[in-house]
């Protein structure tokens, strides 16, 4: 299967194409990852996935979208995250962080709290700031248009986030530049309204993804990987499109960019988006083939089958898996036992092998 087929970008050499996609937890105190993230994260690379990415982790406290975010906006987040990608990394998968700024979706309620929208700052919320004041729909905050120093101290906090990524043995840095949040805000006219250097032309609202990037790789290893994830469709009439999404990958991987991460929609609230299997892998696939760069395929992908295709017919280099891997950790490791493909279960589990089963593949599958 090509699904286990090795990837090399740079200096790492990926086991095979499958990634843990970042999923927001929403269970940190003050930033701080904790045994809950330890053991979900672990989980996985234990589960035999090549690529293990934490949740969008804030760059700024005010780039949480919730008080309960994971964040890297200070040296003492450095700790608990060392000891995430030190076992990450043991098990044989790639640790990968997800930087990211929420923007004018800050500062809001968890998705189970009793509550919903946007926290007040009479209870401990911020005022969410965006290239300009509109905010993202009813019942959110009005957000604070960025002035351009606002805009410098963003670039600044990216590139801070970055350098503790390092310093916390993460091999691969993602820029969060989709699903709405502050970056992908820039990008789309829906969003910004902006009449001076960052805003009107496609030039201008993608002038601070470029300047992020730059910064970034400036300072994060030649040998290591940056990935950014766009949302490479607004789903909106007017909005961000696939057309540009082209245009932006020919612009960034010069600059440095080795993967783009294919999402899409979370912009635009009213957004209709048809929720098909595999419904954003053609997005994954125009920005391969026009926009001459590497990308990841993301979207109810299911089957080892489904995502078997995706990668022998061209249309991605890596399949991103989210909800999949929280029904099932293990999912890289049965969908090699079904496909005859030799995987590594952990040593540990070797004793559940039953008798005549193959001691790599301790369940017989």
């Amino acid at each position: 299967m090509q699904l286990f087929s090795e990837l090399a970008i740079r200096s790492l050499k990926f086991r095979n194409r499958i990634a843990v996609s970042p999923m927001c937890e929403y269970s940190c105190v003050n930033g701080f990852a904790n045994d809950w993230h330890l053991v979900h994260l672990g989980s996985r690379a234990v589960g035999g996935a090549a690529i293990v990415f934490t949740e969008a982790t804030a760059v700024s406290p005010e780039g949480r979208i919730s008080p309960q975010d994971l964040g890297i906006w200070k040296d003492e987040h450095i700790e608990m995250l060392a000891r995430i990608t030190g076992f990450v990394s043991e098990q044989g998968a790639a640790p990968g962080v997800q930087l990211a700024h929420a923007g004018r979706k800050g500062s809001t309620f968890r998705p189970w709290d009793s509550r919903s929208g946007a926290i007040p700052e009479s209870e401990g919320g911020w005022t969410p700031v965006a290239p300009s004041a509109i905010p993202f729909a009813e019942g959110y905050l009005m957000p604070q248009a960025l002035d351009e120093a606002g805009i410098r101290k963003i670039i600044g906090e990216f590139v801070a986030a970055a350098e503790r990524a390092l310093a916390a043995g993460f091999k691969i840095v993602e820029i969060h530049a989709a699903h709405g949040y502050l970056i992908h805000e820039f990008l789309s006219p829906l969003s910004n309204r902006r009449t001076d250097s960052y805003g009107g032309s496609f030039e201008n609202r993608t002038r601070l993804l470029r300047e992020v990037i730059t910064a970034v790789r400036r300072i994060w290893p030649e040998e290591l990987p940056l990935f950014v994830r766009i949302s490479a469709s607004d789903w909106t009439e007017g909005g961000w499109d696939v057309e540009q999404s082209v245009k932006l990958a020919r612009q960034i991987g010069p600059l440095g960019v080795d993967l783009i991460d294919c999402s899409s929609g979370g912009n635009i609230a009213t957004a209709k988006i048809p929720l098909t299997p595999g419904y954003q892998v053609p997005f994954s696939a125009a920005v391969r083939s026009r926009g001459g760069i590497a990308t990841g395929a993301v979207g109810l992908i299911t089957s080892g089958e489904q995502a078997e295709a995706i990668i022998t017919e061209g249309k991605a280099d890596v399949i991103f898996l989210a909800r999949e891997f929280l029904r099932d950790p293990y999912w890289p490791l049965h969908v090699a036992a079904r496909g005859g493909v030799t995987a590594s279960w952990p040593v540990q589990y070797l004793r559940a092998a039953s008798p005549g089963s193959p001691a790599r593949n301790p369940f017989g599958m």
